[in-house]
This record gives C-alpha cells, sequence and structure tokens, in this order.
C-alpha cells in the first residue's frame, strides 16, 4: 500500500501549482445590455469608414439616409435611400448605413417624438399613447386613426430630419476626410518603408572597368617627393 501510494499523483496545492481550469469550469461572460446596444452602432461606423468614394458625395449619402430613417416607412427605408442616392449621384452605401440609425432600439424613441411633433403641428388635438390601447375596440379606432398618425409622423420626421441631416452631413464630412487623409499618410509611410527594404536588401553594383582602361594600363602617378631630373 505505501509503494502504491508514492505512485500516485501530486496534486497541484502540493507542487504549489495552481490548478488548470477547463473550458467548462470558466464563468461564461455575458453580453450586457450596453453591449448590445453599441455593438451594431460600432460595426456601423466601421463599415462606414471603409467606404470608398469622394467625402462630399459619401456625406450626401449619409445625409439622406437619416432624413428617410426619419420617415414612417421602417422595413422600406433602405428601398427609397438608395434609389434616391443613385438618383442624385450621392453614395449609395453611405445612404443604406445612415437608414440603420432608425433601428429596433431607437424606433419607439424616434417614432413617439416625430408623432408628437407633427401632431402638434398638424392640430391633433390628443396625443397617441400606448397605454390607450387596452381593448379590441381601441385597437380599431387606432386601425381607423392610422392615415392621420403616419401623417403626423411625415410631418414630425420632416421636421426633426432636415436638421439632423444638416449635422449629419458635416459630420460625416470631417470624419471621411480625416480618415481618408489619415489612410493616405500611412499608404505613403508604407511605400516609403518597403523602397528602403528593398534598397537595403539590394547588392551593390561594382562599376565595370571600360575598355579602353583594360587594354591601356593606367600610369602610376609621380609621387610629390621626387622631382624630375
Amino acid at each position: 500500500m505505501d509503494g502504491l501510494s508514492s505512485l500516485q499523483p501530486i496534486s497541484g496545492k502540493s507542487r504549489g501549482c495552481k490548478p488548470i481550469m477547463n473550458k467548462k469550469s470558466t464563468p461564461s461572460q455575458t453580453p450586457t445590455k450596453e453591449n448590445r446596444l453599441l455593438k451594431p452602432l460600432v460595426r456601423a461606423y466601421e463599415r462606414f469608414l471603409r467606404i470608398r468614394g469622394q467625402p462630399r458625395e459619401i456625406a450626401l449619402g449619409f445625409a439622406l439616409g437619416l432624413f428617410v430613417g426619419m420617415t414612417p416607412f421602417m422595413g422600406v427605408q433602405t428601398v427609397i435611400a438608395v434609389p434616391l442616392a443613385a438618383l442624385f449621384k450621392w453614395n449609395k452605401i453611405s445612404a443604406a448605413v445612415a437608414v440603420w440609425f432608425t433601428n429596433a432600439a431607437t424606433a419607439p424613441f424616434i417614432y413617439s417624438v416625430t408623432y408628437i411633433v407633427g401632431a402638434r403641428i398638424a392640430g391633433i388635438k390628443k396625443a397617441f399613447s400606448w397605454s390607450d390601447i387596452e381593448s379590441f375596440s381601441a385597437v380599431y379606432r387606432l386601425i381607423l386613426n392610422t392615415p392621420e398618425i403616419i401623417w403626423a409622423m411625415v410631418i414630425g420626421g420632416a421636421i426633426l430630419g432636415l436638421p439632423l441631416a444638416i449635422a449629419g452631413y458635416y459630420l460625416a464630412l470631417f470624419v471621411v476626410v480625416r480618415y481618408q487623409q489619415k489612410k493616405r499618410i500611412k499608404r505613403a509611410k508604407s511605400k516609403k518603408l518597403r523602397a528602403q527594404k528593398r534598397a537595403a536588401r539590394k547588392p551593390k553594383q561594382s562599376v565595370r572597368p571600360t575598355i579602353q582602361e583594360v587594354l591601356v594600363p593606367r600610369k602610376p602617378n609621380p609621387s610629390p617627393d621626387r622631382r624630375p631630373s
């Protein structure tokens, strides 16, 4: 028994080493609510920076996408923004990216604000609220008033979307110009570095003597100490 006990593996505690944890034993990192909201925005920003084209066209397409995104036609906003950008010869990709400013997370807030603004301007006395829907009759009244609600949201979206599009244009223009300048400088530096590496690897070529130098050897120059007799 003593011999068998001596053959038992030494535990991690006795050797002074930390015990190895399996993948199953490590606690799983669940994404937080902030990460879920910020991930699509970061992804859209990175995709926006990789758009190729003139900065002005990219910024105009982005402004158009923001304006269309404020309309209550969620689901077909990309179909509206991309042909309009193509018609005006603006960047279609930036317009499609900006439309996603109105997504499932931001739509309730955006559409509530646009409806309140549009309802006040259009003269609708009672603003729409989700708390009013308590029965099927309320839902039926909501469906009957849908054209009025959509009209109020269109007015509010146009009023709020215009300053948002102007601000988005200048912001996108600044970001794109700055990013393209940094990328241009970085490309020039990498090109210069590659040229220096190629020049360092290239062997130095010795100057070949001409035929005249081979046939007619050079005469040694007289030393300054010797004087002609």
